[in-house]
């Protein structure tokens, strides 16, 4: 299928907010919905599901570890079972508001520490994927793309759970395709023009150079991760649909006046 944008959306809570929802949201095609453990409450939830359906937007769940003070980046020490209870939890809330408002999930992104450490941990992973598999309704698993694919997509075929290969436009890559840490210098990129050249790489099968400099990297991708955090990342998803879907663009933006 052709590239697809998606973004990390609904982090608000309560009486903050966080991120530029309506902003960001008529230049993606995926919306990552956060489910209440890290980010998002009950009635973010529905005013973001109502956004998205608004823009013609698929709808995906969000979950995470319960961890509201970390944001859902602390790894937590829980039992596969506890993994995959707490996901389901988290897709059924969703699938509830969901549905009431006319829409359906379409496929799960774990989020921060929960998706690191399904990406490096098969029992994580596998927790994961039963979670999705026992679902009344198939939904595809959103994960790392990474140079070798083979495990992965062996563990979502064993489950029978479609998977969609994820990458980042502004981050940078180690030489196995893992993300660099953001703890290190240079592991997200803020200039735009480079955000911009990465995405095109990624959309048209091109190696992008790992943060050493010492490897080329090509790297599967279906969908690529933009974020809409403050006007500078809202204008970078702005270039990137323009470079990658001029036409999307345009249909996004009318459809988001009527």
């Amino acid at each position: 299928m052709q590239l697809q944008l998606n973004c990390d959306i609904g982090e608000s809570f309560g009486a903050w907010t966080m991120g530029m929802d309506a902003e960001v949201m008529p230049y993606i095609d995926q919306a990552n919905i956060a489910c209440g453990f890290h980010a998002g409450d009950p009635l973010v939830m529905q005013r973001t599901v109502r956004l998205a359906l608004t823009h013609d937007v698929t709808l995906g769940a969000h979950p995470a570890y319960p961890d509201l003070v970390g944001f859902g980046r602390r790894s937590l020490s829980c039992s596969p079972d506890e993994v995959t209870a707490m996901v389901r939890y988290q897709i059924g809330a969703l699938m509830s508001i969901a549905a009431a408002e006319g829409g359906q999930i379409r496929y799960v992104k774990p989020h921060g520490a929960l998706y690191n450490d399904m990406m490096r941990a098969p029992e994580i992973l596998e927790a994961v994927l039963k979670a999705l598999a026992d679902l009344p309704q198939p939904l595809a698993l959103m994960a790392m793309s990474t140079v070798d694919n083979q495990a992965l997509r062996d563990m979502a075929a064993s489950f029978s759970v479609p998977l969609w290969l994820e990458a980042f436009a502004d981050r940078a890559y180690d030489e196995a395709g893992f993300l660099v840490s953001r703890r290190e210098v240079g592991a997200v990129h803020h200039d735009q023009a480079k955000i911009v050249a990465q995405a095109q790489s990624f959309a048209t099968g091109q190696p992008i150079q790992s943060h050493s400099g010492q490897n080329m990297l090509t790297l599967e991708v279906d969908t690529l991760c933009v974020h809409g955090d403050n006007p500078e990342s809202i204008a970078a998803v702005r270039a990137i649909r323009e470079a990658l879907n001029p036409s999307a663009l345009t249909s996004s933006l009318t459809q988001g006046d009527a």
